[in-house]
């Protein structure tokens, strides 16, 4: 791979002259805080109703594993893992939530601790799909953050990082492409984040087809990557590990394409 012309290509991107503002359009709730009847609820073991346990709403937030007591099929089994996922396909958009941890764990918590996710460009709605993913997740006995963090499932992208590949550095701050590969792309190493505070962290992801992505998390740039080689798909929501709180789920739809500078502070 020609890593100094592409690279060229990538700073292209943010050199122009342009004050971050918030694009036109209008923003659409993609919950409406009553129930889940503009989404597709989806679990492993394919349990329809099992599904509507697992993804529930009270007090105007989707509640993961309301319905589930507190280590249920611990390290014994997945089958309420899965996803809640949009009825529409997108494309280009600026897609926001909230999200905070609760109290209860189960399924393979050991393993992956504090785990859930948002998927995106997924075209392979099986669980667990392909597409793209903004993982939310929080290791505890290490206290590492891992929220904002790719998981590439069958997507390719060029995703940047320092000499030792291990952490997201921005290529306008000197971070170096690296080379494609699928699975985990660490984000930011000190990204902000709350864990198991009891405080809401706010997601927003900026999605540009198959040009670019941007993470953020609680308003910081937290990840990046371009030249995905699928440019549109389903958005989906994680149930996994461990209790989860969603709220405020909204999209901004993008008619035409952005330049990733006009989204830097």
């Amino acid at each position: 791979m020609h890593f100094n012309k592409r690279l060229l290509l990538i700073l292209s991107m943010f050199t122009a002259s342009v004050v971050a503002t918030e694009p036109k359009g209008e923003w659409l709730p993609l919950f409406n805080g009553k129930d889940l009847s503009n989404w597709d609820l989806k679990i492993r073991s394919g349990d329809a109703e099992e599904a509507k346990k697992v993804f529930s709403v009270h007090d105007g937030m989707v509640h993961v594993f309301r319905h589930h007591p507190d280590k249920f099929s611990l390290n014994s089994g997945s089958a309420t893992h899965g996803l809640m996922y949009t009825q529409t396909e997108y494309s280009r958009y600026i897609f926001r939530f909230e999200y905070k941890w609760g109290e209860k764990i189960m399924n393979n918590f050991r393993q992956f601790q504090y785990d859930a996710g948002m998927y995106y460009h997924v075209y392979n709605d099986k669980i667990w799909p392909f597409g793209l993913e903004y993982q939310i997740r929080y290791d505890h006995t290490t206290n590492t953050n891992h929220t904002g963090d790719f998981w590439a499932s069958n997507v390719s992208m060029q995703w940047f990082s320092d000499d030792e590949g291990k952490n997201f550095v921005a290529p306008w701050q000197g971070g170096k492409p690296q080379e494609i590969r699928l699975g985990e792309h660490r984000a930011l190493k000190d990204a902000p984040y709350h864990a198991l505070d009891g405080q809401w962290n706010q997601v927003e992801v900026i999605v540009m087809a198959d040009k670019y992505a941007i993470h953020k998390l609680n308003g910081v740039v937290v990840n990046y990557a371009t030249d995905f080689d699928h440019s549109a798909g389903l958005i989906g929501l994680q149930s996994e590990t461990a209790e989860i709180f969603y709220r405020n789920i909204e999209i901004l739809p993008l008619n035409e394409f952005i330049p990733a500078s006009e989204f830097l502070p």
